[in-house]
């Protein structure tokens, strides 16, 4: 059940703000809150939590024990520094108003997001896959319809601000995890 917990809370925080929710909040803003738009963005992010989930199975097989702990700070890094480096923009242009075309979009922007990273991560380190891949797509699924619910929440300053802070906490959260399994700290 931690891992559940714990990957919960980390998706929920890290995913906040992410380009996934901007594309969703952009399209829900222009559009209306069409349910076809939701329905995509939930299967988009229940298919893209349980891939993080079935490649962390796989490498939670391939990796001994020690070396799993390691694994998860490099992943939780780099949620972090995704968090912190890439800025989604504020209203992404949709051309056209296409699901196919959506769901195209959010597969190829959550496949190296920081939410994935961190179901990823978490399911290795704490060598649970599926508990952090159905709490994963779970908070995925509760971001996505929050941001095709209310897209106006997004718009707000502090939601950036939120993103880098979650960023830098999962970064200093890697290195923690890091030199701890080296014995330095």
């Amino acid at each position: 059940m931690p891992a559940f917990y714990l990957t919960l809370i980390a998706v929920l925080l890290a995913g906040f703000g992410a380009r996934d929710q901007m594309t969703i909040a952009g399209l829900s803003a222009r559009q209306g809150q069409r349910p076809g738009v939701l329905l995509v963005a939930l299967l988009s992010a229940g298919l893209t939590a349980a891939l993080a989930a079935w490649v962390a199975g796989i490498m939670l097989v391939q990796l001994p024990p020690p070396a799993r702990a390691i694994f998860a700070a490099i992943a939780l890094g780099l949620a972090g520094l995704e968090s912190l480096i890439l800025v989604p923009h504020r209203r992404p242009a949709e051309p056209t108003n296409s699901l196919g075309a959506l769901l195209l979009v959010l597969l190829t922007s959550q496949i190296t997001d920081a939410p994935r990273f961190l179901i990823f991560g978490m399911g290795v380190g704490m060598a649970a896959p599926i508990a952090s891949g159905a709490a994963g797509g779970l908070g995925a699924a509760v971001l996505a319809a929050m941001a095709w619910a209310f897209p106006q929440i997004l718009d707000n300053p502090a939601a950036r601000w939120v993103r880098q802070i979650v960023g830098l906490l999962l970064v200093v959260a890697a290195l923690v995890l890091f030199l701890r399994e080296f014995s330095i700290l």
